[in-house]
């Protein structure tokens, strides 16, 4: 899978709070999706409303559990009372306009916003205090929920059609089921972004169009890397982690006969092909499904794996956060088992973790020591997203320090 930024909607959680491109596709969680599944297989949610006890299917991208506690909500409740309740663990199913509902959700997330910083002693504190702080907001925002009809349409005034952007994230309908506002907005930013696509300059300005669920690749200075770094050989080469496919698409863009991209997401998977089939690459990239490498040498392999080594909270944060450098280590320690001789592997990695205080260089170094892996180049350069100049962000000092590297490896 893939894991490029929260620009384009599509996790509406505190995990895209960091901008980063691509993922690991070992680290994904399965989620129950199966066609034909019964509705007690899925979590449940229970409200009364006009004396009688409701039960539906709860449905969260992010597995937040169903709240336990839920009243029905319209216009006639204050944002301030509802900001109350919510806060109290009290989820609020909506009953009344729409835009209403839209509306209170901004109003929730102003008051949210207003909850002061705590004072950290490190980065590696403020990082931690920030996640916390991002978690809860995400926490809170969830709880202003949306009834879906087993067609996907919501039975509220003033509501939108909504059902192509739901069944691009969750497939064919047949279910009713609820679900929050806030992770409906981020159905809805993926279907539009997923229509109008990412310009890519690496591509001289064709697009990339990311699927709900698979990060868009905005940060284009990672792929200015690998559209400007010496090719080792122009015949074979593996992307490991291929995502949308917007690498496989820069390689074979820059002449390479036939590339192998691999990913253990589904979507991902649908993307990366779909992507390709735009491009008119079908045929010079093979999308298969596979935990890191596939079978056979290449030489030249390149991997982009999630850069904060931290643990995930939920499955879509897997996206971002490679636990216990999971995916890091584990195309390091296969490279040189799937390299050609004298081939190269190419990692794609910030070091925003080093200034966090994640992991240090000399870790990093010694995990291409162990792997038995020698460094041949180095290639840098500075970000440019927004975050890199947002004084206000608490982790600011970070970003304004980081770097992008592309790191030639070679067998020793």
């Amino acid at each position: 899978m893939t894991h490029e930024s929260r620009a384009h909607g599509q996790w509406p959680s505190h995990a895209s709070e960091f901008p980063i491109p691509r993922g690991a596709p070992a680290a994904r969680q399965p989620r129950c999706r199966a066609k034909g599944v019964a509705v007690s297989e899925f979590p449940l949610i229970s409200w009364t409303e006009a004396g009688q006890t409701h039960t539906a299917r709860w449905r969260s991208e992010s597995d937040a559990p169903p709240p336990k506690k839920v009243m029905i909500a319209d216009g006639t409740l204050s944002a301030d009372k509802a900001y109350k309740l919510v806060c109290e663990g009290t989820a609020l199913l909506w009953r009344g306009d729409y835009h209403n509902a839209r509306q209170l959700l901004s109003a929730l997330a102003r008051r949210a916003g207003r909850k002061p910083r705590k004072p950290a002693s490190s980065p590696t504190e403020a990082f931690n205090f920030h996640r916390q702080a991002q978690a809860q907001r995400a926490r809170l925002l969830g709880m202003l929920l949306l009834p879906f009809n087993a067609d996907y349409s919501i039975p509220l005034r003033r509501a939108p059609d909504v059902r192509q952007a739901c069944e691009e994230a969750y497939g064919p309908a047949g279910v009713a089921f609820v679900a929050s506002l806030r992770e409906l907005q981020g159905l809805v930013g993926s279907h539009e972004w997923r229509k109008k696509g990412v310009e890519i300059a690496a591509l001289g300005g064709e697009h990339i169009h990311p699927h709900y669920g698979v990060y868009s690749p905005i940060r284009g200075e990672y792929l200015d890397l690998v559209a400007r770094a010496p090719l080792p050989s122009t015949t074979l080469a593996f992307d490991i982690g291929t995502g949308t496919g917007v690498l496989a698409a820069v390689l074979a863009r820059r002449g390479v006969e036939r590339i192998v991209g691999t990913d253990q997401d589904p979507r991902a998977l649908a993307c990366a092909r779909d992507n390709l089939a735009r491009l008119g690459l079908a045929d010079k990239v093979d999308v298969v499904e596979a935990d890191l490498f596939p079978e056979g040498r290449a030489p030249l392999i390149v991997c982009n794996p999630p850069w904060l080594p931290a643990k995930p909270t939920s499955p879509i944060e897997y996206a971002v956060y490679d636990p216990d450098s999971r995916m890091l280590k584990g195309f390091l320690n296969g490279l040189v088992a799937h390299l050609e001789p004298g081939g190269e592997g190419w990692l794609i990695l910030s070091d925003l973790a080093e200034h966090l205080g994640l992991r240090s260089r000399d870790a990093l170094l010694a995990l291409f020591d162990a792997a038995g892996l020698k460094v041949v180049d180095r290639l840098d350069i500075r970000p440019r997203h927004d975050k890199v100049r947002d004084a206000s962000d608490p982790l600011h000092q970070a970003r304004a320090a980081e770097v992008t590297s592309l790191w030639r490896l070679a067998a020793r």
